[in-house]
């Protein structure tokens, strides 16, 4: 593999860039007198669905109020980010999702989409709001009835009545199930005793628990009548309008965090604390006022899902907020290595532009395509959570696919914000690790988000389990014999892609051609076959090799699927990748501007190969690609590297952010300033005649 541009041999002719083995790459797509994108409208295509609601949120958040204030003390911080909230609510941001009656607009892919923008004032802010309004009161609004909408929503919406979302305990995380906290009902005076019955049990990493929370959505396992009928939300208030906690309330402050720190996390325990029947959330299950339990959803497993899936928001959310923190880490980083100058030609001549380098290209542009995938995946995320919680698509076969969709692109996208965000720091060298360029805060305070709402691998190992149940319903009903020669075949990479004939039909045809290579096989419809491809295979040999868990006892079941579930989850990644590349396409198929589209198309075969070149053994082992494509797939992502070059500023112009989002002073004219002055210091005393001359240029003499 190479990581330079593929360059012509002939010496460079562009004015900006000398010869002698400078990259030749044009600053522009105007320079380089090729198909330029229409920027409003590509601001527009990434803004999404929402666009609208998107730039009231930025126009906003333009007020230095909402921003996050570098090296400000935790407990500043924390205060800071309590009086912005209730800025958001005297704007009108904060009931976007709920209804009318309660002072909301019952509109919930606007309310997410809003949302989303937040982080580019301050994380702390969009994620102390989350609790607040996409936890919290999304439980209240959720899992409650009318009764509870009535008693508490207002308040939540305007903030009078701050909460914390009580699920997580210091023993269990993303096993909600397994919680030990537990609401006993005490059918003699009609009341849940909420009770933390061991250290564990503590409910823990709370937002607005340490200091600001006045009452709790808490979970815990619902006891009547000596029957656990699993895990239930209840309402219960912890401190009083002093700030102090009630009777039985502990609280802990978890302190200084790795980020978001002007959320005021912490722990919460309960000691016998007696609240009314009336505080069960009973949208799904309820308790009467003798003991007897009753819900309308038999299944206590299905009864469980259904509850949690209520709040997949949190995940829906994560996923968009992501995706516009890395794009701004990319637009600070490109727009840098626009202007940031470093290295002659070896000649003496004119420092060259960063993002000229190959090097350079290679560490951006493939990133910077990904994000554009994540937009375009991140709005489809949207526009189906819109039509679940809407009512317009509400089955339960909606709601698992909404679930499935976000639980994998969730961790897609924010383990790319880390990445990226650490990579566009490293671009900018020193100038990346001063605080006031934005990347050290951004990494510390996304870090946590790939724990938020679910462990990234727990959450796609729930999504490769669906792919294996959904490959498993295609064979409903046939024969051992059958599933045992499908799965053989698969196993093999024969049954779909005739792995052995179809290697050597490609060597032929590609005759040494990197050119060729590509056009011949590395086209759209054949990224598709290959992304998809990869996953059938991956899902079919995992397939194959747990099927024989059915037969065994249940311990040697659970050993054998823990055996592949490293496999499980990649395949689940996989799945993700396809989606995103999916989305992608229909994005740009949807362009109606032919220069646009082209672009766009580069940046889209860009992010696929880009994602084939990460797994070129797979591929090659599994006879997917010849030795001639999948050296081709390199070489031909370094050409689009250099094909896009000339556009990296229109792209990241395209994310539509102003300087009061960006305010990283690299990327606001800094930089080019004293590139400027430096240049033209240089070039004065060229003109006038007395720089001193260079010791080589004594010693060529």
């Amino acid at each position: 593999m190479t990581d330079t541009v593929v360059r012509p041999k002939k010496p460079a002719m562009n004015k900006r860039t000398p010869a002698g083995g400078a990259p030749t790459a044009a600053h522009t797509a105007a320079e380089a007198h090729e198909a330029r994108i229409d920027i409003p409208a590509v601001t527009d295509l990434l803004l999404g669905t929402w666009a609208a609601t998107r730039r009231e949120a930025r126009e906003m958040i333009k007020d230095p109020v909402f921003w996050r204030v570098e090296g400000q003390p935790m407990a500043e911080h924390r205060e800071r980010t309590l009086s912005q909230l209730r800025l958001l609510a005297e704007k009108g941001a904060s009931g976007r999702a709920y209804p009318k009656e309660y002072g909301g607009q019952a509109n919930d892919g606007a309310n997410l989409a809003g949302f989303e923008e937040l982080v580019l004032a301050d994380p702390s802010m969009q994620i102390k709001g989350g609790v607040q309004w996409g936890l919290f009161g999304s439980a209240i609004h959720q899992l409650g009835t009318a009764q509870h909408h009535e008693a508490w929503l207002r308040d939540v919406m305007n903030m009078d009545l701050p909460g914390a979302f009580a699920m997580t305990e210091m023993g269990h995380g993303s096993d909600v199930a397994a919680l030990g906290t537990t609401a006993t009902y005490d059918a003699a005076t009609e009341e849940f005793v909420i009770h933390t019955p061991f250290r564990a049990a503590t409910k823990e990493y709370l937002g607005n628990a340490a200091l600001h929370g006045r009452a709790a959505t808490v979970f815990a396992q619902l006891i009547t009548g000596g029957v656990n009928y699993g895990v239930h939300c209840f309402f219960v208030p912890i401190r009083d309008e002093n700030g102090q906690n009630l009777p039985g309330i502990t609280s802990e402050d978890d302190g200084v965090k790795g980020g978001l720190n002007g959320i005021d996390n912490g722990r919460l325990a309960f000691d016998h604390v007696r609240i009314p029947r009336f505080n069960l959330l009973n949208r799904y299950g309820d308790v009467a006022a003798d003991g007897t339990y009753s819900s309308d959803i038999a299944s206590p497993g299905r009864r469980f899902f259904t509850m949690l899936g209520a709040l997949v928001q949190g995940r829906v959310s994560l996923d968009g907020a992501s995706t516009t923190a890395t794009a701004l880490a990319l637009h600070i980083a490109i727009t840098y290595g626009n202007q940031r100058r470093q290295f002659d030609s070896g000649a003496g001549t004119e420092e060259v532009v960063l993002l000229d380098y190959g090097k350079h290209q290679r560490r951006l542009l493939p990133r910077l395509a990904q994000t554009y995938a994540q937009f375009f995946s991140h709005d489809e995320l949207l526009r189906k959570f819109d039509g679940v919680f809407g009512g317009t698509h509400d089955t339960p076969a909606e709601r698992e696919d909404l679930e499935t969709l976000a639980a994998a692109l969730k961790p897609l996208s924010t383990w790319n914000a880390l990445d990226t965000i650490q990579e566009a720091r490293e671009a900018c060298g020193g100038a990346g690790f001063i605080a006031e360029n934005r990347f050290t805060g951004l990494r510390s305070d996304l870090d946590v988000y790939v724990t938020f709402e679910g462990d990234n691998n727990v959450l796609l190992q729930l999504v490769g389990k669906r792919l294996l149940s959904d490959f498993a319903k295609q064979f409903k009903g046939a024969d051992a014999a059958k599933l045992a020669k499908f799965a053989l075949g698969q196993t093999a990479g024969k049954i779909f892609h005739g792995a052995g004939l179809r290697q050597f039909g490609q060597a032929v045809a590609d005759l040494g051609s990197t050119a060729r290579s590509v056009e011949l096989g590395l086209r759209a419809d054949q990224q598709h076959e290959l992304l998809a491809g990869r996953v059938e295979q991956m899902v079919s040999d995992i397939a194959g090799a747990v099927r024989p868990a059915s037969k065994l006892p249940a311990a040697d079941a659970a050993a054998l699927f823990n055996e592949h579930q490293t496999e499980l989850i990649e395949a689940a990644r996989a799945h993700g990748q396809l989606l995103q590349w999916e989305a992608f396409t229909d994005g740009v198929n949807a362009i109606e501007d032919d220069d646009t589209r082209q672009v766009l198309i580069w940046l889209r075969d860009l992010f696929g190969l880009h994602l084939i070149e990460n797994h070129l053994a797979w591929y090659l082992i599994n006879g997917r690609l010849s030795t001639q494509r999948a050296a081709a797939v390199s070489r031909y992502i370094d050409r689009l590297g250099a094909r896009l070059r000339p556009h990296a500023q229109d792209l990241v112009d395209a994310f539509g952010f102003e300087p009061e989002h960006v305010r990283a002073p690299i990327a606001l004219g800094g930089e080019r300033e004293r590139q400027d002055e430096a240049r033209a210091y240089f070039a004065a005393r060229a003109e006038a005649g007395d720089a001193p001359v260079s010791e080589k240029s004594l010693k060529k003499k």
